[in-house]
């Protein structure tokens, strides 16, 4: 198992562990919502049963000691009404708007009690009580604040721990990236370093050989020293990582030439190279870095074909967005979709060889550092696949006129 989907399979873990926790808190807290429920209902018919006595005894100062003493313990908001829905009496609503309309100190609000009245009825059932005179009335009560606070307080708790574990994970995260960024510079920067002394002896014994053995014109020589030459490019590819490369303008077509006429001399003859599209498109590149990038996804298409293909570089120009589309398409065997995004991620690979960051360093060099996407455009099992570069175009243009145009490299 490579090392993103161990990361994948603990982030997995986590998260159901966190859901499992988020579960149990609104679990607990309603079954205290719930009790809390049952002790206000009892709570309410007491407080009818006090009323309705204060109602037929209404000059016994006994009682209504009582009565008052449960009204100060009573949380609830009351509103009675008669049958025919008219307000009767109410108990613990705003009382700066009375149900009094004769108080000129206060105003009534009946679009107030209408509304608080409608959300009783949606929350309780109502109960039956009589008044003065074995006047029929109906009582209806609302949750008190408490109740309303604790209903909402396990989301609120876990949306407050949710946002913490977030701002955590994306510092350490970063924090993290940094200092794994700052071993891989590292890294890169001393192997230039080490490759320096190699290359330079490698030049002189070519410089030799050819001085020693009349070579000048030896093609085998020509090749060693292209590969030096590819040397030199790959130690100074290594050397900028970490800092912002120059982009200077330049044609598309001929920096992937120049690399396609490297690499087929070096991939198997039975796999056939083709560049079609636009040839004169120019866009602002790293030309060691782009090298690069192209490297990586001729060889992930030399791989992923097992013995005789295609490999097809197409150069498109949107002149509607000032954009230039590179399209590298392989008749290899395929990606599957849930593994589009993935093959980016560092360790991702599906060879028993290889570290898995051929990828991520293509999607760091476009998008990084040429400020462009890179993206699996499509792919079917069996049958290949195509990445596509997007970069934004040097200068804006008329449509060229060197169009379909299709070389065989």
């Amino acid at each position: 198992m490579n090392p993103y989907q161990k990361k994948k399979r603990w982030k997995l873990f986590l998260l159901v562990f966190a859901g499992v926790i988020g579960f149990a808190s609104v679990a607990y807290t309603n079954f205290f919502v719930q009790k809390m429920e049952r002790e206000e209902g009892t709570q309410f018919l007491l407080w009818i049963k006090v009323a309705e006595q204060r109602m037929k005894m209404y000059d016994n100062e006994q009682l209504t000691d009582v009565f008052e003493t449960i009204k100060k313990n009573n949380k609830m908001d009351v509103i009675i009404t008669r049958t025919d829905g008219s307000i009767y009496l109410w108990d613990g609503l705003d009382t700066t708007k009375t149900l009094y309309p004769d108080n000129k100190s206060k105003q009534y609000d009946s679009v107030y009690f209408s509304k608080q009245l409608q959300k009783m009825k949606e929350q309780h059932k109502p109960a039956k009580m009589k008044g003065i005179n074995e006047e029929a009335l109906i009582a209806y009560y609302k949750d008190s604040n408490i109740l309303t606070q604790l209903r909402y307080f396990p989301y609120i708790q876990l949306g407050v721990i949710a946002l913490f574990l977030i701002t955590a994970y994306v510092g350490f995260s970063a924090a993290r990236r940094a200092e794994r960024d700052q071993e891989f510079v590292g890294m890169a920067k001393e192997t230039a370093h080490q490759l320096g002394t190699p290359i330079s002896s490698l030049m002189a014994w070519v410089e030799l050989i050819k001085t020693r053995f009349d070579a000048e014109e030896d093609p085998l020589v020509a090749e060693m020293e292209n590969d030096i030459q590819r040397l030199e490019i790959i130690a100074d590819r290594f050397s900028k990582i970490g800092s912002m490369p120059i982009l200077e303008d330049h044609v598309v077509y001929i920096i992937i030439n120049n690399f396609v006429q490297y690499f087929k001399v070096r991939a198997s003859d039975k796999i056939n190279f083709v560049i079609t599209g636009d040839t004169q498109v120019r866009a602002m590149l790293s030309a060691p870095l782009f090298d690069w990038v192209i490297e990586n996804l001729l060889k992930n298409a030399v791989n992923a074909i097992d013995n005789d293909g295609t490999i097809t570089i197409n150069i498109i120009e949107n002149l509607a967005k000032e954009e230039v589309l590179i399209d590298v398409t392989d008749t290899g065997k395929g990606i599957p979709r849930s593994k589009f995004d993935t093959v980016f991620q560092p360790g991702y690979t599906t060879r028993k060889r290889g570290w898995g960051l051929g990828l991520t360093l293509t999607k760091r060099i476009v998008e990084n550092y040429h400020r462009g996407q890179i993206f699996v455009k499509d792919s079917e099992l069996g049958k290949g696949t195509t990445f596509r570069i997007v970069l934004k175009s040097s200068i804006t243009y008329e449509p060229t006129t060197n169009r379909g145009l299709s070389t065989m490299v």
